[in-house]
């Protein structure tokens, strides 16, 4: 089995790390270099940086905390938020970030997707999908942080940004997001049994067998969570013992 990645979400409003429930409910969590070099020392495999209201505010992401986050860690890191040009990539790239995430701009205009795989190469671009569970027990696209529904169904909207270059999904599941009860292993199994990227699944992670359940079960590649580890309820080093007592391949 390949080995499986833990990765913390750091979500970032004014500056402070923050995390709510179902997308609203937002408190702090807590200072974001502090938390970003605390995982880093703990084992976490990647770091990932969302600043969420970069789109609705119409500004680019934070490359000055980008920098101070990326000179306390020595893991991968990728950044999203207001991502919408080559330009704000090289920007993001130079201040330290790894990959970067990009997902309403994206949605908005497909063609990014293929230019920023052109120029940095698949590996470097990471397609994020917010998405929501419909009385219709359909899981649509959403946009602008959670606010704007699409027609679009997910696993369309996966295989075309693959298609286009995206070298990665980050799938979060709205319905699941804060909630502590475990991920959507539906539809995170729905891509990561067709899809010929990695699945990072993200919403939902409250105890360490959600994280066994989304790995197992639903073939995630990573499992990504915030609360949980902000609020230390879960330790990273404590969650990868127990997972490779069950067989999960690790890395420590």
């Amino acid at each position: 089995m390949l080995t499986k990645r833990i990765i913390p979400c750091l979500d970032i409003k004014d500056g402070r790390t923050v995390k709510g429930i179902n997308f609203e409910n937002i408190r702090d969590a807590g200072d974001p270099v502090e938390l970003g070099a605390l995982y880093s020392s703990q084992g976490a495999d990647e770091l990932v940086f969302l600043d969420i209201t970069a789109t609705n505010e119409k500004r680019k992401t934070l490359s000055d905390l980008v920098n101070k986050i990326a000179h306390h860690i020595n893991i991968p890191f990728t950044v999203g938020g207001g991502i919408s040009s080559i330009e704000d990539v090289y920007t993001l790239l130079q201040n330290g970030a790894d990959k970067i995430s990009v997902n309403t701009s994206a949605f908005k205009n497909p063609s990014l997707v293929e230019a920023l795989a052109k120029e940095f190469g698949s590996q470097c671009i990471v397609l994020a999908i917010d998405t929501k569970k419909e009385a219709d027990n359909n899981w649509y696209v959403y946009l602008n942080g959670g606010k704007i529904k699409t027609e679009t169904l997910c696993v369309d909207w996966a295989n075309l940004g693959v298609d286009l270059g995206a070298g990665e999904i980050l799938l979060t599941s709205m319905n699941n997001d804060g909630t502590k009860e475990g991920f959507a292993l539906d539809i995170t199994e729905a891509l990561s049994a067709t899809l010929p990227v990695p699945v990072i699944a993200s919403g939902g992670a409250g105890t360490i067998e959600h994280f066994e359940d989304v790995f197992l079960n639903a073939k995630a590649d990573a499992a990504l969570a915030a609360s949980i580890f902000h609020f230390k309820e879960i330790e990273i080093p404590v969650l990868k013992k127990s997972l490779q007592k069950k067989g999960i391949s690790m890395r420590f």
